[in-house]
This record gives structure tokens, sequence and C-alpha cells, in this order.
């Protein structure tokens, strides 16, 4: 088992398709898992954002507006096994042009170019949030099983 360093774990959380398991928590206090579709803005090296959309009256949206922070989990199904743990903090934001943007961006990596557009579309509506998540920690191991 080895560390990633930060170039490692940008490049292993966003190669391909891998989802996210986004961590929130419930009213109540339980906690609430459920995969999502991910980017990773690093415009700006020192505050790295974990990029989503989420719909306002859903479960993670709800929570992230009561409670702003959240954990997201990206890992290897296949041997010798890899994760990256991001801690975050939420900043939520329903400015349709910039929804559009980022949905279109997220259509394309998990989607194709060919369907960015229309998965863009679908998601920059009244009702959506786009997730802007300020990366606090990482824990990110490789080679777990190696």
């Amino acid at each position: 088992m080895q560390q990633m360093t930060q170039a490692e774990w940008l490049a292993f959380a966003t190669t391909g398709t891998r989802t996210g398991k986004l961590a929130v928590q419930r009213k109540d206090g339980r906690p609430h898992v459920s995969p999502i579709w991910f980017l990773i803005d690093d415009s700006d090296p020192d505050d790295l954002q974990v990029m989503f959309t989420t719909n306002a009256e859903y479960l993670k949206g709800k929570a992230l507006r009561r409670d702003p922070r959240f954990a997201l989990c990206v890992d290897d199904q296949e041997p010798p096994y890899s994760f990256a743990l991001f801690e975050c903090n939420a900043e939520l934001s329903e400015d349709l042009d910039e929804l559009r943007v980022w949905a279109t961006r997220l259509g394309a990596r998990y989607m194709g170019e060919e369907r960015a557009a229309e998965f863009g579309a679908r998601n920059a509506v009244p009702g959506e949030y786009l997730v802007r998540g300020h990366i606090d920690r990482v824990t990110a191991q490789a080679d777990i099983a190696g």
C-alpha cells in the first residue's frame, strides 16, 4: 500500500468514468451514500474543487443545504485496489449558465462528447444545484492489496 501524491490522486480520480460515492448526513443524523458523476476543477491549484450537480429537492440537495460538509470516495474495483477520499465543504449555485457548462462537461465525461450537450441541457434547469465542493482533506492509497 502506498500513499498517493496530489498528482497521482488527481489522475486517479479523473481517469475514465469512475463514479464517486457521495456521503452526506440526513436530517436525523444517519449517513446517506449515493453514486454521483463528478469532475475536479483544478483551475486554482490552491483551491481544488469537486464539481457535481443534484436536484435541490433530492436528499443530497437538502442535506447539503442544511450542512455543507460531505465526503466523496472514488475507488478502483479491480486488484490491487486503490481509492481517494475527499472531505469537502459545499458551495451551492443555481446560476444556470455555470450549471450548463459543468453539466455539459459531466455529460462528456460519463456519456461521451456526442451526448454532452444533451446532458448539459437536461441538467441545467431551475431546481438544480451546481455543487462546488472545496476539498479540505484527501486520503488516497494505491495498491492496497499489492
